[in-house]
């Protein structure tokens, strides 16, 4: 009798009560990420319906982001008896790699400020071959992790083809603008696109989180570079019709992928609407966005999950030990294949 009363007040005492919603103290601390008490993994938080209006500075609240968060980040995932001095060096590494990101992004940026300060749609033409690029570049990467048996989910290879596959239509939208008229504009893009592409092979085979980075970097760039065209032309852009290309993409009836790389939210929560150019330029200028938070998400390692996927899978011991298998760049996944098992890695 005595135990039972035990055993009952010492699960009284340690349970964890989660705030309510909408307290204040949960808005205060809502990010796009949240921790797990069972797992040491996190997962990209749900927008409700009432947050419909998304703000990148939020996810990029100065030139060099939060190093210090994604560092704590990630020595949180980590051994929690790492020493303070590899502690220091593991930020120190990420102030390194994000002034790396900021210095190439505006170099990159002032290049094009040169060449497209007043030719619009043929800068989003070049914006938007280039941002799609590193999709390409991370599933080549998981897909050679795959082959090795270093990689075992199937959630960044689904949500990078989606982000692909939006940055996709929106080239066809900048095509059927005209943005692709000079031989010019689609000579720089394409070379651009081929050398950016090689690069962050290199850089995500090193470093997942110094690639995503920049990848943020360059899709913060886009959200700008469309909201403050949008300020500019709003109202010569409600007068002029949506391209096809954009009706069918956004009004679709099969709109799965285009809830797939929204990760921050929950599926079939946002539905366009699309009646005129302003419309298009809306929404071009949110996807963006989108893609910033999942960026910003993919910093932690073992953070992104398909919006898809089944919420019971995040528990258990299955779980854990499909987040032990995964490994954050060709270093780790070398040292983890001589290490490991081959029999659990599932």
């Amino acid at each position: 009798m005595a135990a039972t009363t035990l055993s009952s007040s010492l699960f009284a005492t340690t349970t964890f009560k989660a705030p309510p919603p909408h307290s204040s103290s949960f808005s205060h601390n809502f990010n796009l990420c949240t921790t797990r008490q069972s797992l040491p993994r996190v997962r990209a938080t749900m927008l409700q319906d009432n947050e419909e209006k998304v703000k990148v500075k939020e996810s990029l609240p100065s030139k060099i982001s939060t190093f210090d968060d994604a560092g704590k980040a990630s020595m949180e995932s980590g051994d929690s008896t790492s020493s303070s001095s590899s502690s220091s060096f593991e930020k120190f590494v990420i102030k390194v790699e994000q002034s790396v990101n900021i210095f190439l992004t505006d170099s990159v940026i002032k290049i094009l400020d040169t060449l497209y300060h007043d030719r619009d749609y043929a800068r989003f033409f070049v914006l938007e071959t280039i941002a799609r690029v590193p999709y390409f570049a991370f599933m080549s990467v998981l897909h050679m992790y795959e082959s090795f048996g270093w990689w075992r989910r199937a959630d960044y290879l689904k949500v990078h083809f989606a982000e692909s596959w939006n940055e996709m239509h929106h080239l066809l939208i900048m095509e059927e603008l005209g943005g692709n008229a000079w031989w010019f504009d689609r000579f720089l893009a394409q070379h651009i696109a081929i050398f950016y592409y090689i690069m962050t092979v290199f850089m995500y085979a090193i470093s997942p989180r110094m690639a995503y980075h920049f990848s943020e970097c360059v899709e913060s760039h886009a959200f700008e570079t469309y909201d403050k065209f949008i300020k500019a032309q709003g109202e010569d852009l409600k007068k002029l019709p949506a391209p096809e290309v954009a009706v069918n993409y956004y009004t679709g009836g099969d709109l799965y992928l285009f809830d797939e790389f929204q990760t921050s939210r929950i599926p079939n929560t946002r539905r366009p609407k699309i009646e005129n150019l302003y419309d298009v330029f809306v929404n071009i200028r949110d996807d963006e966005a989108e893609h910033c938070k999942t960026m910003k998400a993919c910093q932690t390692h073992g953070n992104l999950r398909s919006p898809h996927s089944d919420s019971a899978d995040d528990d258990g011991d299955a779980a854990l030990s499909n987040l032990e298998a995964d490994c954050e760049g060709i270093v780790d996944c070398l040292k983890k294949s001589v290490t490991s098992n081959p029999a659990k890695l599932k």
